[in-house]
């Protein structure tokens, strides 16, 4: 499991939070789940738009060998859904925490199972550069069943074990941010071997009743972007979502950068409060003439000398418009 050395200063809310997790990679599903497959409306997930096409006369995309494949079309041709996962991010100062990932997987109306299985499973290689996930190796799904919001999520023994406090707190997190991207999911239920846990781990996490992302606010950068996920397509015009924590009057700056290194967008946005966690919806102009690797970037200015703080950034496939 990868040391998470910037997560130290968790352990001190161990008492306060009522769940959350960190520890390895992650395990199998079973085949034929234990429990009734839950079905659950996606409403408006985050899918990774297709492409756009190349203007005429425009080069043809970067064959750059150092630059990973174009993401997945969301479009399902091949009889697919996409679903997310959330793992550990370890970016610059202030800005490691949760992050979303898209998973491509066989279609199917249990979308809730699907999304827990690609948690499970951990991040790929390429991934796990950048990231890691909590969820110790060998921990399987039992079961899982939707009613009335919340999500019951049976797991075997293994994802109690091993880990300190930290670990404990961000896997848990995994779970709820993972389960809670769909609407018809508010909160969360863990059941360890089908008991219902209170108390989790040697820790003493106490769970006491259904758990929210709100439980899990420490688990995020201080600039949280939910859409797009990491490696995800923009589209163009760019819609990002996200929460910001207490960054000075609640303004801060979404840049776009292309292959080349080039700014091609930078814009100020206000999250709705300046608080724990006001949420931001932005959308983005730029200009690129081809398909092509970018970065997005999302920081504050200090509130001292206007210099970059709480910078969260990660790759997106940028299409022209």
């Amino acid at each position: 499991m990868k040391p998470m050395t910037s997560i130290a200063a968790l352990s001190a809310l161990t008492i306060l939070l009522a769940a959350c997790a960190t520890s390895g990679s992650a395990g199998t599903v079973p085949p034929g789940g234990a429990a009734p497959e839950p079905s659950v409306a996606q409403g408006s997930p985050d899918l990774t738009p297709e492409p756009s096409p190349r203007r005429s006369g425009s080069p043809v995309p970067s064959t750059d060998p150092s630059a990973t494949p174009a993401p997945s079309q969301s479009s399902a041709p091949g009889g697919t859904t996409v679903v997310r996962a959330y793992f550990y991010y370890e970016g610059l100062a202030d800005s490691s925490g949760l992050v979303p990932i898209l998973r491509e997987v066989p279609a199917t109306k249990a979308v809730a199972t699907a999304a827990m299985a690609a948690l499970l499973e951990g991040p790929t290689e390429t991934e796990s550069g950048a990231m890691s996930s909590a969820v110790p190796a060998g921990t399987r799904l039992l079961g899982l069943a939707i009613d009335n919001g919340v999500a019951t999520v049976d797991l075997s023994s293994e994802f109690e074990a091993g880990g300190g406090s930290s670990s404990a707190l961000i896997r848990l997190g995994q779970v709820v941010f993972t389960l809670t991207q769909f609407p018809t999911v508010k909160s969360v239920v863990f059941q360890i071997e089908g008991r219902t846990v209170t108390v989790f781990g040697s820790q003493g996490i106490v769970l006491d009743g259904p758990v929210g992302r709100g439980v899990y606010v420490n688990l995020l950068p201080a600039l949280f972007v939910d859409r797009p996920a990491y490696g995800a397509a923009l589209g163009n015009p760019a819609r990002i979502t996200g929460s910001a924590q207490v960054i000075f009057e609640a303004t801060f700056r979404v840049t776009l950068i292309d292959a080349a290194g080039r700014t091609i967008a930078d814009q100020q946005v206000m999250a709705d409060c300046w608080c724990e966690s006001g949420a931001f919806d932005t959308t983005v102009r730029y200009d690129v003439p081809r398909a092509q690797w970018g970065t997005l970037r999302v920081w504050a200015g200090s509130a001292k000398d206007g210099s970059p703080v709480a910078v969260r950034e990660y790759p997106v496939w940028l299409t022209p418009g």
